[in-house]
This record gives C-alpha cells, structure tokens and sequence, in this order.
C-alpha cells in the first residue's frame, strides 16, 4: 500500500510542476517576509555600535578595540550626523534583548490564532505592526532608552506571531516529500536578511547615519506588505488562481496526515508529547547560540578584533551567509534521501541537528583561542554558523512531521522556549563582558557550546519522524 501511495503522488508530481507554482510562489514571498524579519531583528546589533558615544565608550577601553585595528591606515570615522548616547553595556544588553521579552507573548497565540483566524492577515499585519514601529526607532532612542526597549518590545510583539502563523500555513501547502525544500527556501530569507542587513546597516550608518538603517529597512517592508496582501491565501482551496493540477496534488498528499477535527485542541496530549519536548530542547539550544552571535557579533568585531563600522558589517555577515547557503542545501539533500526511500525520517532529522549543533559548538570554541588573528576568527566564525544552517532541515521543521495539523501550535509552544535565550542571552554575554577582554569573551563561547551540545544529545535520544496518533484524531477527549 506504501508503495502505491509514493507512485500516485510521485504521478501527481509530475503534472505538478515547482516552476511558477502557487506553492513555490508562496515560499519566495514568506522568504521575502523573514528577509524582513530578520533584518528588522540586527539592524540595531549595528547600528548600536554607530549609536554609542565613543568618548564614553573609550574610558572603557583606551585603545578602542583589544586587538589593534585590523587596517593598516587609520579607521575611518562614521559621520556622526544623528544623536549618540552614553549607555554603559547593561543598558546594551537589555536594549539589545528587550525585543525578546516581546516576542515570547504571541507564540502560543500566534499559533492559536493562525488556526482559527487564518495565517496570512496574522502574519502580515504582527510584520506590518514591526515595521512601523522600526521607522519611530529614531525617536524612541532620543526620548531615552526605556522609550527604546519599550519599542523593541512591542516590535517583538508584531513578530512573535510569524513563525507560528507560517507554519500553520506550510500545513496546508508543503506536501510531505517537498516539505524540507519548501520550508528551506521559506526560511532562508531570515538568513539572507541577516546577511544583507548586517553590511548595508554598516554602510548606511557610515555613509549617511544610523537612524537611516531604520527608515530603510522600514520603507522594504511596507513593499512586502503589499505584495503578501495581494499574492498570497491561506490554503490551495482558497486561492483563485492555481492550477486545479497542483491543487489536487497538495491536498492528496496532505489527505491522511491532518487531522479531521482541528477546532478541538488535544493541549494535554500535546504537552505531554516526548518528541515535542525533544524539539523544544533542541529548539532552545540552538537558539543560545544563534542569539548571542545574532546581538554580539558586531559588538566583538567592534570591540575585540578592532574592525571599522564598514567591515563590521561585511565580516559580521559572512557567518550568515554560509548559514544560508548550507540551509538551502540541507533541504534539497534532505528529501532526497526521504525521497529515494534510502532513510527513514526520524534519521534525516536526527543526523542533520547533530552536524548542525555539535559542528557549530566545536568551531565556537575554537573562536575563542584564534586571539587576535582576525582571519582565523572569522573563518571559525563562519564555519560554525554555516554548519548551524544544516540543522534547518533537522529539528527545526520537525513539528510538521510530527504534527502537521498542529505545527503552528507547536512552533509557538518550541518557540516560546526558544525565545529566552534571546532575552537572557545578550544580557548575561554583556555580564560577562564587561571589560571585553579575550578570557570574558571564551567564558560566552564556552556556555553557548556546552548549551549546543546538551541539545543535540536530547534531541537524538528523544525525537521522532512520524504523525503522532494524537495529531490525527478526531475528537477530543473530555480531559483536554
């Protein structure tokens, strides 16, 4: 019977085209979205060091940066042409950090609300919410830093609901043997937001000044609005224009993994479910590290390896730019070997978190030893957040193979959990850091790795690849 079921919907692919599909259409503009996101999320990492007023700054450290200028002239200057402030690294650490203590609010509404209100609207007015707030970052900083983190945090409001309302969607869009190369491709924006946000916040801040960052990136995501509002619907079945081809072939695949009752919500089952507690932890971990570098990065270029506003940038986006390219990668590399029959799921998720966080935990350390040799700091640097990209195909989409008519709930209950480091993350790393010398910076380095570590050991003792029984009933019991 498994058989007959992987030729008729391997027929039903060959009618279905990826090239100019709805399905793939939506996975470039939600692609487009997290671009957004995520650049909305660092542009402040940045700008936060164009922010800072450098005669403050330097009483902390006379020389400017513990390593000498990675140039030989002079660095050059930004041009100071907006306000700066006199923030000692505590008020850093939570204005870098407050977005989180937003975030963490609609992640189990978020997830909640996609599946009654539907994904689309509560996607795009949570970025559309973002996004105007971003463009009165400049006068929040002005009134103070409490108006500051109090705009993060409600930025991170607007946010939050994102990636659980995206899942939701991807349930009734991604059939099951395109679900890595969909949600790759979807996901891969945050990594490309990343990697363009960081550069062009250092080269706006220099060739113009840091409250441009905001106003830009702001101005790029009022265009995406536009276009989700326009080119993109909650399900196959309501979109007007796809193809009755590619229609059928989504919802055939979908047909025996969604539940036949999602307006009752199974919530003991589902947070007493090991395997979800498995992504959770995994989830977290790898959130650890992805948020400290995601906040510190250009303040260690900046402060430790004694790059210019300009390089900053540059270097502090190459990580993210392997990250990308490795995420993309996993995912068409992924399906295939579910594709070909050759491995079982639950092994493709388990062997693709372990490279993406035991990988990623060694070379993090390694960073920590390279001292002041800027080229191998930032190459180690780079191969540990490009091995961390492997893990898109690993626990990160899990919740769709576990749980498909739930995956948003899910994402939101993981993300919660995920979501604390980011909080907590950027203050303890500037705890630690106080005085930015190398030993502080290897003690971050250490905890990110250690955390990492533990992660991918529960994730591999504990994770699954299958529908969970719970996640196809059709009924409620009276309990839940």
């Amino acid at each position: 019977r498994d058989t007959r079921d992987v030729k008729a919907v391997t027929l039903l692919h060959s009618v279905s085209p990826a090239c100019c599909s709805s399905r793939y259409t939506l996975a470039l503009l939600s692609s487009y979205g997290f671009f957004v996101v995520y650049s909305l999320r660092v542009n402040l990492s940045v700008a936060m060091v164009d922010m800072l007023n450098s005669t403050h700054q330097s009483s902390i450290n006379h020389s400017g940066s513990v390593c000498p200028a990675s140039t030989n002239p002079p660095r050059p200057r930004p041009n100071h042409k907006a306000s700066v402030y006199d923030w000692d690294s505590e008020t850093q650490g939570w204005i870098l950090g407050a977005f989180f203590y937003g975030y963490i609010l609609t992640q189990i509404p978020g997830g909640y609300l996609a599946g009654r209100l539907g994904p689309k609207w509560l996607l795009g007015f949570g970025i559309l919410g973002t996004v105007v707030f971003t463009l009165f970052t400049p006068v929040a900083a002005d009134l103070g830093a409490s108006y500051l983190i109090a705009v993060r945090a409600i930025e991170g409001v607007g946010e939050g609901v994102t990636f659980p309302a995206m899942y939701t969607m991807w349930a009734s869009w991604a059939p099951p043997l395109e679900r890595s190369r969909l949600l790759t491709i979807s996901y891969i924006g945050a990594q490309l937001g990343t990697v363009i946000a960081l550069p062009v916040s250092g080269l706006i801040c220099f060739y113009l000044d840091w409250t441009y960052v905001f106003y830009i990136f702001g101005v790029v995501g009022l265009v995406w609005f536009v276009l989700w509002a326009f080119l993109v619907f909650d399900s196959p079945n309501t979109h007007p224009r796809i193809s009755e081809q590619e229609r059928l072939y989504i919802t055939n695949s979908l047909k025996n993994e969604l539940s036949t009752s999602t307006r009752c919500i199974p919530w003991r089952a589902i947070v007493t479910s090991i395997p979800l507690w498995a992504i959770v932890v995994a989830h977290f971990s790898y959130n650890w590290t992805f948020y400290t570098l995601l906040t510190l990065l250009p303040t260690y270029m900046n402060n430790i390896l004694g790059f210019s506003i300009q390089q900053n940038g540059m270097l502090s986006a190459l990580p993210y730019m392997g990250c990308a390219v490795f995420a993309f990668l996993s995912g068409q590399v992924a399906d295939y070997l579910r594709e070909t029959r050759h491995y079982p799921t639950v092994t493709v998720r388990k062997a693709f978190t372990i490279v993406g966080m035991v990988g990623p935990a060694v070379f993090l350390v390694a960073v920590g030893y390279t001292g002041c040799n800027y080229i191998l700091a930032v190459a180690f640097l780079t191969v540990s957040s490009t091995l961390g990209g492997v893990s898109a195909s690993g626990f990160n989409i899990n919740h769709l193979d576990i749980a498909p008519s739930y995956a948003g709930i899910l994402l939101g209950i993981t993300n919660t959990f995920a979501t604390i480091p980011g909080m907590v993350g950027p203050v303890i790393a500037r705890d630690l850091t106080a005085q930015n010398t190398i030993e502080q910076w290897q003690v971050v380095f250490y905890i990110a790795a250690a955390i990492n570590l533990f992660g991918a050991l529960f994730y591999s003792l504990f994770g699954q690849g299958t529908v969970q029984p719970w996640a196809v009933q059709a009924s409620c019991s009276h309990g839940d």
